[in-house]
C-alpha cells in the first residue's frame, strides 16, 4: 500500500494513535495529516518566493528539491514524512558531515531549500553563490505553528497519493570520509521495499518502533517510513543514550526496536541493570552484515524472550536478506531478490568463490545522481551493485565485506571482517579492526587493532591488559586459515566510528600508519 494512502487510512480508523513521537514531542496520525499541510504549504511557498531558484537535478524531472540538516531525529523525520504526500522530493543532511559535503551535496543535487539548526551552512552556500534558501528549524517551525490560526483563505492542499514513477526522496551513500554519492527513491521503489520489510522485519499496524539515531541514517530513516507506510507508530531519539531509551521502552511499551549491533550491545547492557523495563519488547531488528555472534548471546542471555533479525540490505538497494542466528554471515535472501557472485570479468564465480554481489530488486534506485559521481549503480542488465564482497554457501550468502575489507597478502585474499569475528569470543574484549599495512616482502599483512578498556579486568583494571600479542596470536592461530592470522598488533584507546557507531576501517589504519597506535 503507497505510504500516504496508509497514512490517510490510519488517521482515519485510529486517529488518535502514535505516528511520530520524540523525546517530548510527537504527532497523532490525525495531527500528522494537518501538520503536513501546513509543512508542504511553508515549503512550497519559500520555494516559490525565490527570484532564481536552483535547478534540480535533471533525474526528479523539474521537482524541487527540500532538504533538512538538523540534529533534531523529530523534527527530521517530521519533515520527511510531511512531504511525502506533495509534489516535492526532500532530503536529509547529516549535520555532522564536514561542512564542504554539505555544500557539496547541496550544491551538486539543485537542492533548493535548506531547514537547519546550524550556523555554518548559509554562510557557506552564499560564498558559493548558491540562490536557494536557508531557514533555520526554529523559524520553519513557527512558520508551520503559525498556520494554524491563519485567518480563512484557499484551504491548505492535503496529502494525496501520487504517481508511483514519481521520485519523492533524495539519499546519499555516505558522507563522512569521501564525497557523498546522491540517488533518488521512487514511490514505487519504496513500495517494493516496504512490502519487503512488511513480510520479513514486522513493521506492522499499531506497533510500537524505537528507531534511536539521526534519521540522515539510511537505516533509521527506512525504519521511519516503513513504520508510517503501515500504520504504526515509530518512536525517534537524537542519541543512543541506552539509559534513556530503556526508560523509554517501558514508558512508551515499545515492541520492536531498530538499532544498529553497537546499540544492541549497549541495551543488552541496560538490560541487565534492569531487566523489567523490557518485558514487553518482543523484536529487535538490526542493520548491517556479520553481526558479532557474542551480541545475539548476549541478548539472549538477558532477553530471551526477545528476537533479533540481522537484515542486510543497501540504501541504494533496499532490503535483501537476513540472517536470525549465529553471527550473521550467512543471510537468507528473500523471495523475489535476485543475488549472484561475480568475478572481476563479470563471470559468475563458482559457488564458495569471494566476488562481487549483485543484485536484482525492484527497490533498486536507477542510479546515482549524475552531478554528484560518474558511477555506476545499475548495469546494462538490471542488476547493481555497492561492492560488496561475499560467495555463495550450500544456497545462502555469506558476506565478506566491501571491497576495501580484503586485504591481497602473499597472493591469498583475505577477507577482514572474517578475522575480526575470530575475535568475538575472547574474554574481555569487545571491538576489534584488521587492517591492511604495506609490507616491503609481501606487499601487504594483515594487522589486528584491539580497543584499550573494551572489557574489565580483576580489580576494575582493564581486561584488554593482559591481551598480550602472544594471547592474541595463539587465539588466531586456533580459529583461522594461516593466511588470515594478523601479522601485527596494535592497540589504541579508541576505535574511530561513524555517527552510527560502525568502526571506520580506513581511519583506524591511519591511526596505525601515523603512528598513534600502541605496538603490542
Amino acid at each position: 500500500m503507497p505510504m500516504t494512502q496508509a497514512m490517510l487510512e490510519t488517521a482515519a480508523q485510529h486517529p488518535d494513535r502514535p505516528a511520530i513521537v520524540g523525546e517530548g514531542e510527537s504527532l497523532t496520525y490525525r495531527e500528522l495529516i494537518a501538520d503536513s499541510s501546513r509543512l508542504f504549504a511553508v515549503v512550497d511557498g519559500l520555494h516559490r518566493a525565490q527570484a532564481d531558484p536552483p535547478a534540480p537535478a535533471a533525474e526528479t524531472r523539474g521537482i524541487p528539491i527540500a532538504a533538512i540538516s538538523a540534529e533534531s531525529a523529530f523534527a527530521t523525520a517530521r519533515f520527511v514524512v510531511g512531504l511525502a504526500g506533495f509534489r516535492a522530493v526532500s532530503a536529509t543532511i547529516d549535520p555532522r558531515w564536514p561542512l564542504e559535503h554539505r555544500v557539496d551535496v547541496v550544491l551538486t543535487t539543485g537542492i533548493g531549500l535548506v531547514v537547519t539548526d546550524t550556523d555554518d551552512l548559509a554562510p557557506a552556500l552564499a560564498q558559493r553563490g548558491w540562490t536557494g534558501t536557508v531557514i533555520g528549524l526554529d523559524d520553519f517551525t513557527r512558520s508551520i505553528d503559525g498556520l494554524r490560526g491563519a485567518p480563512t483563505g484557499p484551504p491548505l492542499e492535503r496529502p494525496a497519493v501520487r504517481d508511483g514513477d514519481e521520485a519523492f526522496l533524495m539519499l546519499f551513500s555516505s558522507g563522512t570520509t569521501s564525497n557523498p554519492k546522491a540517488f533518488l527513491k521512487t514511490r514505487d521503489q519504496y513500495r517494493a521495499n516496504a512490502a519487503v520489510s512488511t513480510a520479513h522485519l514486522e513493521p506492522f499496524a499499531g506497533v510500537a518502533t524505537l528507531a534511536p539515531g539521526p534519521v540522515s541514517y539510511s537505516l533509521t530513516l527506512y525504519a521511519v517510513v516503513e513504520c508510517m507506510a503501515t500504520g504504526g507508530s515509530v518512536h525517534v531519539a537524537d542519541g543512543f543514550d541506552p539509559l534513556a531509551l530503556a526508560h523509554r521502552i517501558d514508558d512508551e511499551a515499545i515492541t520492536r526496536v531498530v538499532v544498529v549491533p553497537a546499540v544492541v550491545r549497549a541495551l543488552t547492557d541496560a538490560a541487565r541493570r534492569a531487566p523489567e523495563r523490557f518485558a514487553r519488547l518482543d523484536l529487535v531488528v538490526t542493520g548491517g552484515a556479520n553481526l558479532p555472534a557474542s551480541i545475539r548471546a548476549g541478548l539472549a542471555d538477558v532477553l530471551p524472550h526477545v528476537r533479533l533479525i540481522s537484515y542486510y540490505g543497501a540504501a541504494e538497494i533496499g532490503f535483501i536478506g537476513d540472517s536470525r542466528d549465529g553471527d550473521g554471515t550467512l543471510i537468507s535472501i528473500y523471495d523475489g531478490i535476485g543475488a549472484q557472485i561475480r568475478e572481476e570479468s563479470g563471470d559468475l564465480a563458482p559457488d564458495g568463490e569471494i566476488g562481487t554481489l549483485w543484485i536484482l530488486a525492484a527497490a533498486c534506485s536507477a542510479g546515482y545522481l549524475a552531478g554528484t559521481t560518474d558511477e555506476v549503480l545499475v548495469g546494462p542488465d538490471g542488476w547493481a551493485t555497492v561492492h560488496d564482497q561475499g560467495r555463495i554457501v550450500d544456497g545462502r550468502l555469506e558476506l565478506v565485506g566491501r571491497a576495501g575489507d580484503i586485504a591481497i597478502t602473499g597472493g591469498h585474499k583475505v577477507a577482514l571482517p572474517e578475522v575480526e569475528r575470530a575475535f568475538d569470543d575472547l574474554v574481555g574484549l569487545r571491538d576489534v579492526c584488521a587492517v591492511p599495512l604495506p609490507d616491503p616482502a609481501l606487499g601487504t599483512v594483515v594487522a589486528l587493532v584491539i580497543e584499550a578498556g573494551a572489557g574489565e579486568g580483576p580489580a576494575g583494571s582493564s581486561a584488554t591488559a593482559a591481551l598480550t600479542k602472544d594471547v592474541l596470536r595463539e587465539h588466531a592461530q586456533e580459529r583461522l586459515a594461516p593466511q588470515y592470522v594478523p601479522r601485527r598488533w596494535f592497540r589504541v584507546d579508541a576505535l574511530p566510528r561513524t555517527v552510527g557507531g560502525k568502526i571506520r576501517r580506513p581511519a583506524t589504519r591511519d591511526l596505525v600508519l601515523e603512528g598513534k597506535a600502541e605496538r603490542l
